[in-house]
């Protein structure tokens, strides 16, 4: 029995989607598949309100994450976390002899402009990671905030992972002065999961140009260098996700940006308004996510169990994540999920719980 998804990615996938998956293959350096790429790129610049180049990758979000960090710091990174997400940056940089400092703020709790600016006034960073969502703890940080001070700071690299809340939140990447945003396919934009993609700056490239070590596969300046080239990739990309994203980014166009925004806002409303009734919310809730909430265990129900009777009746919720398995459990709101699809679930629980 297929269960309806309410995990943080991958989420349930449109049929007509999924099936433009199967459209039949072309060669990825024919003219089609430039064709194809410029098409993407031009409905992604208007979804990230952004004038920068736009690169995809056949990897997770994390590719382009490990990929943004090795290939555009020179000295050192600044990397903040909200959860493990978050950490998991700074492992990307150190795993590759980046340097790099990891800024944690404390459990349930955002990253503020204060603690940014605290860490560029010393000079010592030339690359910031902040993560705009978190599904650990169901935190969406004030990246625009956060971008007030950056604007302070024009020589640091900017890096945003928007991986869980690109397409489910408005987030203005030239008004923000966001240099690299990264985002993947199994979230927000509703595909299956295989291809991740960033806009980049040319600040970002300039500063790539610099490092002499990035890597091969995962280099942002050779995806920029190809597809400025002739809109095309060093390596063979996943054409069947490309169809796909190209017939989405049409759907989403059609829905309307600001329609999506608010649909997932509403959601977001119903099942924080939801947790606050029966239990608790981890995240401030001034923070908190507007594509998952993340929910405090304060009953202590066996949440592998409750997973296991929703599951009998079709549905999947997500435990929560390292340490806070079983001490929370989330609800994801995201891509095409509807109103009547977040009540159901809630509705369901509940009786299973006996709320």
């Amino acid at each position: 029995m297929h269960k309806k998804l309410f995990i943080p990615g991958p989420v349930d996938v449109r049929e007509d989607v999924l099936q433009k998956m199967a459209t039949p293959m072309i060669g990825h350096r024919s003219k089609a598949a430039s064709a194809l790429q410029k098409g993407i790129s031009d409905k992604l610049r208007q979804m990230m309100y952004t004038e920068n180049t736009i690169l995809l990758s056949t990897s997770s979000g994390s590719g382009v994450m490990e990929g943004a960090v090795r290939s555009c710091t020179n000295k050192k990174a600044a990397v903040f976390s909200v959860g493990a997400f978050g950490d998991r940056w700074y492992k990307m940089a150190t795993s590759n002899g980046i340097p790099a400092d990891l800024f944690k703020s404390e459990p349930g709790k955002h990253t503020s402009a204060e603690m940014v600016e605290k860490a560029l006034a010393t000079g010592e960073y030339d690359l910031v990671t902040v993560t705009h969502n978190e599904t650990s703890s169901g935190i969406q940080n004030p990246v625009e905030e956060i971008a007030e001070v950056m604007k302070k700071y024009p020589e640091v690299i900017f890096c945003v992972d928007a991986v869980s809340s690109l397409g489910g939140a408005k987030i203005e990447v030239d008004k923000l002065g966001i240099d690299i945003c990264i985002t993947s396919s199994q979230k927000c934009l509703g595909l299956p999961p295989g291809i991740a993609l960033c806009s980049i700056s040319q600040k970002a490239v300039e500063a790539a140009k610099k490092v002499k070590y990035r890597g091969l596969y995962l280099d942002l300046l050779a995806l920029y260098d190809n597809v400025i080239k002739d809109d095309q990739y060093p390596s063979t990309p996943t054409l069947s996700h490309m169809f796909a994203l190209d017939y989405q980014l049409d759907r989403i166009i059609e829905e309307g940006f600001e329609n999506r925004f608010a649909r997932h806002t509403e959601m977001a409303k119903v099942v924080r308004e939801w947790a606050k009734k029966h239990f608790a919310l981890y995240p401030e809730e001034k923070y908190a996510s507007n594509t998952l909430t993340t929910i405090v265990n304060t009953k202590g129900i066996s949440v592998a169990d409750l997973n296991k009777k929703l599951g009998e009746r079709g549905f999947e919720i997500s435990n929560g994540y390292g340490d806070l398995k079983e001490k929370t459990f989330r609800i994801a709101h995201m891509a095409d999920m509807t109103m009547e699809e977040v009540h159901d679930v809630l509705r369901n629980i509940e009786d299973i719980l006996g709320l």
